[in-house]
């Protein structure tokens, strides 16, 4: 079941988290980056945009751009390939399969495939653009990892929780409880506490993303300030040779009016030196155009690279939640246990707690599963152009590289750079 059908049945327990606000964030910036437009996007629909008060035009509705981001056909392309079912169980290996499996899964998800990837960096030749694009590319692969590792946690806390779920169906919502009722109780209390807790409190993984992904958008803020500085010294050059040529211009007018008799050898003369000074302006305009579309190309890969740092960093925050809650759950329960079977107070006020806290936990496991897709869905974006056209492009130049690569030829270069440059052509 998808997690916008499965939030339906838990709307009516939400109430506590209504009050819940949503931040705005830079236009630039992923829908991901916020856990509360998560939320309010499921419990409020459109309605909420509905019953709000008229906003400007440039004011962004976060619920309903998180709802639109978690309907596209790339969300739910990621969906179907991370969450392969058989008579609807979830396979999942052992732990000496779970390596392999991430392998074949993030082959399937992740844009280009590893592969590809590692090849083409391997026979690349050794420049600043082809170590920023494998920063770029290694980066993204191993947050890609990092992300599949937190979907076995996902299964492992469903798993976990797998008791308490049952209990909570079984046992009615009555205040009293019955003796075999509380026995029940107990028991799950007890398969409950024996299994740890799937989430870490702090994951060096995160760390290492964040620090990989915000040195990478400083070297691209750095070539992006050089690309600027170089557009103002084009510019610059440009303002003298037209003032170069209005000189000569102006020049080869006032000599021959002061020397009329030499008037027809001045205008002569004068049309060479007005020839060369255009000619120094006529590329200006296609340098110009050439170096505004690396600046562009620039501007989205560190855009890019900050989106999916935000990316991170919500994942990140959610994981932390879900530490504490499920350990907030497990302190309650060994309270339980530790009072004894036959406290049947303790046991009923533990339940109460439990299920009281239990709609929250599923909101929060289903935000974790949908922020990593649409983690998937900005990596690719980031990777590759989403557009067949491009995506085709990309694969030619990169076999045409490895053909040339082969061959020995020295246009193998020309097409390993225009494969970068079409790696950075981001679409945020």
């Amino acid at each position: 079941m998808r997690p916008r059908e499965r939030r339906c049945d838990a709307d009516g327990e939400e109430d506590d988290e209504a009050g819940r606000s949503c931040s705005t964030t830079d236009p630039n910036t992923s829908t991901s980056s916020s856990t509360g437009a998560s939320s309010g996007a499921r419990r409020n629909g459109g309605g909420a945009a509905a019953g709000s008060s008229p906003v400007s035009g440039a004011t962004i509705n976060l619920s309903q751009e998180y709802t639109l981001a978690i309907q596209t056909s790339s969300y739910n392309e990621i969906w179907a390939k991370i969450h392969v079912t058989v008579d609807g169980q979830r396979v999942d290996g052992g732990a000496g399969d779970e390596d392999e499996e991430d392998r074949c899964t993030l082959a399937g998800v992740l844009l280009p495939e590893d592969p590809v990837v590692e090849r083409a960096l391997g026979d690349a030749p050794d420049t600043e653009l082809t170590r920023l694009a494998s920063d770029y590319l290694r980066t993204t692969h191993h947050a890609s990892l990092l992300c599949l590792s937190l979907r076995r946690a996902l299964h492992r806390a469903r798993a976990l929780y797998g008791p308490i779920t049952d209990i909570l169906a079984l046992i009615p919502h009555a205040p009293a409880l019955t003796a075999t009722q509380c026995d029940c109780a107990f028991d799950a209390f007890h398969l409950f506490d024996q299994m740890p807790n799937p989430f870490l409190p702090h994951a060096a993984g995160f760390q290492g993303m964040h620090r990989s992904f915000a040195g990478l958008k400083t070297h691209l803020d750095l070539r992006l300030l050089k690309a600027r500085r170089r557009r103002r010294l084009l510019r610059c050059a440009a303002r003298g040779s037209g003032i170069c040529l209005i000189a000569c211009a102006t020049g080869a007018a006032i000599a021959g009016l002061l020397i009329a008799t030499h008037a027809v050898t001045a205008l002569l003369a004068a049309v060479p030196a007005c020839a060369a000074s255009r000619g120094s302006c006529c590329p200006a305009p296609a340098w110009m155009k050439r170096l505004q579309q690396h600046m562009d190309r620039l501007d989205a890969a560190a855009r890019g690279a900050y989106v999916l740092n935000n990316d991170v960093d919500t994942i990140e925050r959610l994981v932390g939640r879900l530490h504490a809650t499920i350990e907030s759950d497990k302190i309650l329960v060994r309270m339980g246990l530790e009072r004894g079977r036959g406290q049947h107070h303790t046991i009923e006020e533990v339940v109460r707690q439990l299920r009281k806290n239990h709609p929250s936990l599923l909101r929060q496991l289903t935000d974790l599963e949908e922020h990593i897709c649409l983690y998937f869905a900005a990596a690719n974006r980031a990777r590759l152009p989403p557009h067949d056209r491009q995506v085709n492009y990309a694969a030619a130049c990169l076999h045409k590289f490895f053909c040339l690569k082969q061959s020995g030829t020295s246009d193998s270069r020309n097409n390993w750079k225009e494969f970068t440059l079409i790696v950075f052509i981001i679409i945020p």
